[in-house]
């Protein structure tokens, strides 16, 4: 029988030469000592589990939806599909002909222009998705903005509906949509994965903030009574809180003032 005691000892019979310990000595190094076969590793057992899958990311034209969505291609880039929403469907013209540069026709992309604070545009939207992308495995429900630094007391009625239809209305009605799907799939309830996107400022808030905290703590919480719900199954609901991020964020929340924009990250 092979081992590592019976490879090591047939080492020490070969002549001993600087090139025979380079060899030879990696093969028997921990893992930890080895980030690069660990990131060689993991990368291939990450490709593994997306091949065939099918993702959904909304708010995918910019920021961090544009940067999964390409993360996701490059993980995967011989048997995937994607599907990007966003408001902007020039710009996730731009993102899905990015990905098909870089990784060719092993990622299908199918862009399509949302807004997912109306719910009867989001049903639509499920409803009429072309076959070969029905079958969600992945939703990342990623869009989201804040609006202005008005304090309570202070803001503007318009910028609470806007926060909060898109933060959380949005980010209910795309899990409610795709929801059935899951459950409609395997013999143990049901099977797939959500992955919501909240942020730090959903644990603790910030004056200038309110509003956005407030729509981000929605989140976090309705995804814990959702994974609650959902325990008995195979759908898996992750919650992921970013810190700060250079993205359009604050290009948004200072109504396109990209000098305020920028102070924020400096």
């Amino acid at each position: 029988m092979l081992t590592v005691r019976t490879i090591r000892s047939f080492i020490k019979t070969l002549p001993s030469s600087r090139a025979t310990r380079q060899i030879c000595e990696p093969l028997f190094q921990p893992l930890h000592a080895r980030p690069d076969l660990l990131r060689t590793m993991s990368a291939s057992a990450m490709s593994q589990r997306l091949s065939g899958k099918t993702i959904l990311i909304t708010g995918a034209s910019s920021g961090i939806g544009r940067s999964a969505a390409i993360e996701f291609a490059r993980t995967s880039p011989s048997n995937l599909k994607l599907i990007l929403t966003a408001r902007r469907l020039d710009t996730l013209k731009e993102v899905a002909s990015e990905i098909q540069k870089e990784v060719g026709d092993g990622v299908k992309v199918l862009p399509v222009k949302l807004d997912i604070s109306k719910a009867d545009e989001v049903r639509n939207f499920v409803g009429n998705l072309p076959e070969e992308f029905k079958q969600v495995d992945v939703l990342v429900n990623n869009a989201g903005l804040v609006m202005g630094m008005d304090k309570v007391g202070e803001i503007d009625e318009a910028d609470i509906a806007t926060m909060f239809n898109t933060n959380v209305h949005g980010l209910i009605n795309m899990t409610q949509a795709i929801l059935p799907i899951y459950k409609g799939r395997g013999s143990e309830g049901g099977e797939g994965d959500i992955i919501n996107v909240g942020s730090i400022a959903g644990r603790e808030g910030y004056p200038g903030g309110s509003i956005y905290c407030a729509s981000k703590a929605a989140v976090r919480t309705f995804s814990e009574a959702m994974r609650k719900e959902l325990i008995a199954t195979r759908i898996r609901v992750m919650v992921i809180d970013p810190g700060q991020v250079e993205t359009e964020f604050s290009v948004v929340r200072f109504r396109g003032d990209k000098a305020k924009a920028d102070a924020v990250y400096t």
